[in-house]
């Protein structure tokens, strides 16, 4: 919390009553993103063929899963309660706006939940959907409202040059783009790490040297940095408000959840107990952190890292890629975990 934002604070609660301030304590107090997940029969939030325009990648009914207790759980956080999610409240509060996802295939994921929200909230009301060069476009006409998608598995620059493709750590002009959205939700992560034919780039510039690589995670430190500058640079809080995703995790070593037997999230059906994760914290969400820490401009984490690492079983696994049987432990399914991602957004715009 900045300066301003802690006098503010501290003034508010010297004008209030002793029942008041305590009611606002325990608010502060109450993290919603620390918790566990329980069993919940009114859940899923929506069945995927009502939203004839979900991939097909996402949708394991469809590829024939044939569980389904991982569409029956909610996350409850320790402290509080989630405001529950209203479709039709979040399109009345966004009338004449834009909400972009801007990110990697795990941005899509969240993308993609977030307009299913939305048209099962009002299946009346037109929409007009639309992808143009990696940008994706879900209109209501009737709320003026556009949730969009920009496909950037980087954020920074990757370029075509004489020399092979080249990722430039220290430049950003596809954040031309960003300027004069409402509400921005990053995302980037899984592509770092991507070697061999997957590797989308031959070099990598950092300022005046050029590689052919480095570090991922130094890499990854150094885009966000870049990020980090567009973003304190050209945001107006008062026009514009930005959050982070956070990193999703993937189930690929079963190791990490203390279950080596299993090896990857093929066959789970159940999420883990309690709130902590054996395989501890991912190394890039603290890099995250550190870098929305250092930034001058507010950004809301949406610390969605520890959460959607006890779900195990929200992954297509063989049921996913369009229906193709190899292994998908990095997305999830829809109905699914990107629904909680996207209950966790509605409340941090609903609290401010």
């Amino acid at each position: 919390m900045d300066r301003l934002a802690i006098a503010a604070t501290i003034l508010a609660l010297l004008s209030l009553s002793h029942g008041d301030e305590e009611r606002v304590r325990r608010s502060e107090e109450c993290d919603i993103f620390n918790g566990s997940w329980v069993y919940d029969e009114s859940y899923p939030l929506y069945q995927t063929p009502n939203c004839p325009f979900i991939e097909k990648q996402f949708d394991c009914l469809r590829n024939g899963r044939p569980d389904h207790h991982y569409l029956k759980y909610r996350w409850q956080p320790t402290s509080c309660n989630l405001p529950p999610f209203d479709g039709e409240d979040l399109l009345r509060r966004i009338v004449g706006k834009s909400i972009m996802f801007v990110g990697d295939s795990l941005s899509l994921n969240q993308w993609q939940s977030l307009t299913c929200m939305l048209h099962t909230a009002v299946p009346q009301a037109q929409y007009k959907s639309m992808t143009v060069q990696g940008l994706s476009t879900f209109t209501f006409p009737e709320y003026d409202a556009k949730v969009i998608f920009s496909r950037n598995a980087f954020l920074v620059d990757l370029v075509s040059t004489p020399i092979g493709r080249v990722m430039k750590l220290d430049s950003i002009e596809g954040a031309k783009l960003w300027k004069g959205i409402d509400y921005l939700i990053f995302n980037t992560w899984h592509w770092w790490l991507h070697t061999g034919r997957k590797q989308p780039w031959d070099f990598i510039q950092d300022g005046n040297h050029t590689q052919p690589d480095m570090d991922r995670l130094v890499a990854y430190e150094k885009g966000l940095k870049t990020w980090a500058k567009w973003i304190d640079a050209n945001v107006d809080p008062s026009k514009s408000r930005v959050f982070f995703q956070g990193v999703s995790p993937d189930h690929m070593n079963s190791s990490d959840w203390g279950e080596p037997s299993a090896k990857n999230c093929e066959g789970q059906e159940k999420p883990m107990h309690g709130g902590s994760y054996p395989g501890g914290r991912h190394p890039a969400e603290q890099v995250v952190e550190k870098v929305i820490r250092s930034m001058s401009k507010p950004v809301y984490l949406l610390n969605i890292t520890t959460l959607s690492q006890l779900r195990k079983d929200g992954h297509p696994s063989v049921f996913g890629h369009g229906g193709h049987r190899d292994m998908d432990c990095s997305h999830w399914c829809l109905a699914g975990v990107p629904d909680t991602w996207n209950q966790l957004l509605y409340a941090a715009l609903i609290h401010n």
